[in-house]
C-alpha cells in the first residue's frame, strides 16, 4: 500500500511540518483535517495507542480518506509516568507550552532522579473500518533540565536533554531533531511497514 493522500488526524502545524518532512521523499501528501472540515477527536483514553487509533479512525469516518494519527507525550520515571497521555494539557486549559513546562519543572523541583522518555505510537488506518491498522512506536530517552534552553521545536523540547549531544530538544537543528526524535523513529518504522506491504 503507497497512499498518495492521507489525512493527518492533528491540527498542530509544527507537527504537520514534522512528518510532512519525514513523507514527502514517499510522494505522499498530508493534508491537516481542519482543510477538511474536521473538528479534533476526543481522546479519552489511558495509553497512546488507543488515542491514537481513535483519532485515525474518527479522521478516516469523517473523510473517507486514509488516516494518519499518532498520540505523542513525555513520560517521567519520578512522576511514574506523568504527563503521559496528559502531555498536551498538562497544566490544563487552555493548552500551553509555557504553563506545561514550568508545572513539570515545578514538580520536579527536588527531584534528583531527572530521567524521561518521549514515546509516540502513530497509527495508519487506510479505511475507516481497517480492522489491521499500521501502528508503529517510537521512544526518544533523556532527562528533564533545570531551566529550558533553545528557541526551536515545541511542547516539552527546551526542558528536555538529548543526552547523546547534550543539548535540548529546542537546541537540536530540525533534520538532527527528526533524526532522533520519538516522532521521526516511530515515523521511519511506519515507513518500514508501509514499504514491506
Amino acid at each position: 500500500m503507497n497512499p498518495q493522500r492521507l489525512v493527518l488526524a492533528s491540527n498542530n502545524a509544527k507537527k504537520l511540518g514534522e512528518l510532512t518532512a519525514l513523507l514527502s521523499p514517499l510522494g505522499i501528501q498530508l493534508v491537516p483535517q481542519r482543510e477538511l472540515g474536521v473538528a479534533e477527536c476526543d481522546e479519552p483514553h489511558c495509553t497512546f495507542v488507543e488515542n491514537a487509533l481513535a483519532k485515525a479512525r474518527h479522521a478516516a469516518i469523517m473523510t473517507g480518506l486514509p488516516a494518519l494519527a499518532d498520540d505523542s507525550g513525555l513520560c517521567v520515571d519520578a512522576l511514574l509516568g506523568a504527563p503521559g497521555v496528559h502531555s498536551a494539557r498538562y497544566a490544563d486549559e487552555p493548552k500551553s507550552d509555557e504553563r506545561n513546562n514550568q508545572k513539570l519543572l515545578d514538580a520536579l523541583q527536588n527531584e534528583d532522579n531527572r530521567n524521561a522518555r518521549f514515546i509516540c505510537v502513530i497509527v495508519l488506518a487506510r479505511h475507516a473500518a481497517d480492522p489491521q491498522p499500521i501502528i508503529a512506536e517510537g521512544e526518544w530517552r533523556g532527562e528533564i533540565l533545570r531551566a529550558p534552553r533553545g528557541g526551536g521545536g515545541f511542547g516539552y523540547d527546551p526542558i528536555f536533554l538529548d543526552k547523546e549531544s547534550n543539548l535540548a530538544s529546542a537546541e537540536l537543528p530540525p533534520e538532527v531533531k527528526n533524526r532522533k526524535s520519538h516522532r521521526g523513529l516511530a515515523m521511519r518504522a511506519l515507513i518500514e511497514k508501509l514499504q514491506a506491504s
